[in-house]
């Protein structure tokens, strides 16, 4: 599941080619999910891009993440508590939800005995695998040893 890193440019014809008109904003939303595999909430995104862009509102971050998740180039991931995460790599693939830090990582699936059944006409328009758990570094001995870092709602 390995993603080249993109420059500024060939994110702009990313864009391009999706029919969205590139930004500052929407270069740099895009830049970070790509170089940052976090899977983020919009405001620890709007947190880190402030710094670079002292304009910037919260609105143009959720509008930004809005434009990208409908023309299929992000994902949005839901946590179940409410809370939506996004990932920069669209292509199919699972995550696994860590309930004691919150972290969430990509999941490599290959699902070729999942089969959808008859719908009754339904149409899917997408698929997604969510699992739910305790990360290897939540499950060692460091929470015994006084190492617990409680849980994180910034997406990290």
């Amino acid at each position: 599941m390995e993603l080249t890193l993109k420059t500024p440019k060939e994110i702009g014809d990313m864009l391009k080619a999706r029919g969205v008109k590139p930004s500052v904003i929407r270069i740099k939303v895009m830049q970070y999910l790509l170089e940052n595999r976090v899977h983020p909430n919009a405001d620890s995104i709007y947190k880190v891009l402030l710094k670079d862009i002292p304009t910037l509102s919260k609105t143009s971050i959720y509008n930004t993440l809005k434009t990208l998740s409908s023309k299929g180039m992000i994902l949005e991931v839901m946590t179940g508590a409410g809370e939506i995460r996004f990932d920069g790599y669209p292509a199919r693939h699972g995550h696994f939800l860590c309930v004691e830090c919150g972290k969430i990582m990509d999941v490599n699936l290959e699902c070729t005995a999942c089969k959808i059944p008859d719908l009754n006409g339904c149409k899917v328009t997408e698929q997604s695998i969510y699992l739910k758990g305790i990360c290897a570094e939540c499950g060692s001995g460091d929470k015994k040893n006084g190492k617990k870092s409680g849980k994180s709602k910034q997406g990290a």
